[in-house]
């Protein structure tokens, strides 16, 4: 049976609630190629995380095997010492809660997804140009998670088979797609399956890091591992490297910065969701960054040679039951990371462009198969049918600084539209429908955006202006916002 006449007929509305906004959905909108019911807001009642299940995302989204690692790059390929690998790391995690708990009210005021509010600041379609950029680096992002998860699932099941150990890393290849499914798995069974696999793995995870802590610390001389000096030339001046150390541990997480609406937008209050970042972030990346550096010094006590990749190093443990215990924890830490990190975000990114056609199950779908084949080349070395000395550990070192530079500029565009010209208020039927108070293609976002992106091409291109790419994120988001204001501005004067 169809619906009554004057249901047909009615006006989908904005509905005010104490400091929420929900959306009363009717055929107008129903019916409109911009919506679906996945990236429809979220309605009042499905809003109920509390500020433990937000920390719990942040620490189950931290401790993974590349925040192990980043004491190791920091001090590796940009000139640190240990020490101030550490406050860098520390102090880039303080200055990216900004972007991300003022990027969160939105979400959280409207219950909108992060394709969603980039819809004012870009376009009802324009929006898609800073969705699939976030999509795609989220997707190369998934693999690489999916690789280090690949690799704990090879070794959990070579401790348990002999016949399983002889693969080599042909087994890893396996791993790879055993380790795919299940992260597929958990974000299909919706938001509230990435909720409790947050909840449970977080204080596990915390346990396990700070037993190994304790553990560790006895094997080691910290005040050797502190002074270890830096590798830069030791006239120079340690300014540029800490700047673009830090450049580069805010970009780790410039992704998040963006698309945190598409969780803040299950938040109960502002309160609950600015307090669970604050507690969840900056000290998770913290210790279990000085827990990497403390565990890759004792690394030659414990299997005679240095090693600062985790599951490397409790492989070479030769005991089948406590690599058997370890990688379970590896794959719940990479599981925990990859689901909410790197799927979620082109999940919705992907309906974004196509909401009648793309809906949540085959977003999820689309970003594992971009995943698979952005690895591909990886996964074919494993299987021995080609030759390569590409390396994971560098692409995703070079990464760091490269995407951070192409993100920033978003990040200050859509703080700017948000906070100073839409004044915390958006009208939520038009976000989902043409012909409201959005354009199509909002051409001053559009051109703030891409100025910035010039700007870093040119530098890695030519050569000049240098400095612009090396602090990429502060340069790119500064500048975007101030572009995106000024055309924004004057669009004002002349409607006056």
């Amino acid at each position: 049976m169809g619906q009554p006449q004057e249901q047909q007929n009615a006006a989908s509305k904005s509905v005010q609630a104490g400091e929420f906004v929900e959306l009363d959905v009717q055929a107008d909108v129903r019916d409109s190629a911009l919506y679906n019911d996945d990236i429809a807001p979220t309605k009042i009642a499905q809003r109920t995380w509390h500020k433990g299940n937000v920390a719990a995302l942040w620490v189950g989204m931290a401790i993974c095997v590349p925040t192990y690692t980043l004491g190791g790059v920091l001090t590796a390929y940009f000139g640190l010492s240990v020490m101030e690998a550490l406050f860098t790391i520390f102090i880039a995690n303080v200055i990216v809660l900004i972007p991300l708990t003022l990027n969160a009210f939105a979400g959280t005021k409207y219950g909108i997804p992060f394709p969603v509010l980039l819809r004012p600041s870009f376009g009802l379609i324009g929006s898609n140009v800073p969705c699939l950029i976030r999509a795609f680096v989220a997707c190369g992002w998934f693999g690489i998670q999916t690789l280090f998860g690949g690799v704990a699932c090879h070794l959990l099941l070579s401790a348990i088979s002999e016949s399983w150990a002889s693969l080599g890393s042909v087994g890893e290849v396996y791993g790879f797609f055993m380790f795919l499914v299940l992260n597929l798995w958990v974000v299909i069974k919706g938001a509230d399956s990435i909720k409790v696999l947050e909840n449970w793995s977080a204080p596990i995870l915390l346990a396990v890091g700070i037993g190994l802590m304790m553990w560790a610390l006895p094997q080691i001389d910290v005040g050797e591992i502190l002074a270890t000096p830096a590798n830069r030339p030791p006239e120079d001046s340690s300014a540029p490297y800490l700047m673009a150390g830090i450049t580069a541990m805010v970009g780790f997480w410039a992704t998040l910065s963006l698309n945190i609406p598409d969780f803040s937008r299950y938040v109960k209050s502002q309160k609950d969701q600015i307090t669970g970042q604050v507690l969840g972030l900056p000290l998770t990346m913290f210790f279990f960054s000085a827990l990497g550096v403390v565990l890759t010094a004792a690394s030659t006590t414990l299997v005679g040679e240095s090693i600062s990749d985790p599951i490397n190093l409790i492989g070479k443990i030769d005991s089948p039951v406590m690599v058997g215990i370890a990688m379970v924890l590896i794959i719940i830490a990479t599981l925990s990371t990859n689901s909410a990190a790197n799927i979620v975000s082109p999940t919705n990114d992907f309906q974004n462009a196509a909401p009648k056609i793309i809906n949540e199950k085959r977003g999820v779908l689309l970003t594992g198969l971009i995943g698979v084949l952005l690895m591909s080349w990886e996964l074919l070395k494993k299987m021995h049918w080609i030759e390569s000395d590409v390396s994971v550990e560098a692409m995703y070192s070079n990464w760091l600084l490269g995407y951070s530079s192409l993100l920033g500029p978003i990040a200050g565009i859509m703080i700017v539209d948000y906070f100073v010209i839409n004044k915390q208020q958006l009208d939520l039927v038009s976000l989902y429908k043409k012909g409201g108070k959005y354009a199509s293609v909002n051409y001053q976002g559009l051109a703030a955006f891409f100025i910035p992106v010039a700007l870093t091409i040119t530098a890695l291109t030519t050569g000049y202006i240098q400095w612009f790419y090396k602090y990429g994120w502060f340069t790119g988001s500064i500048l975007g916002a101030i572009i995106y204001f000024a055309l924004k501005r004057q669009d004002m004067v002349q409607a006056d």
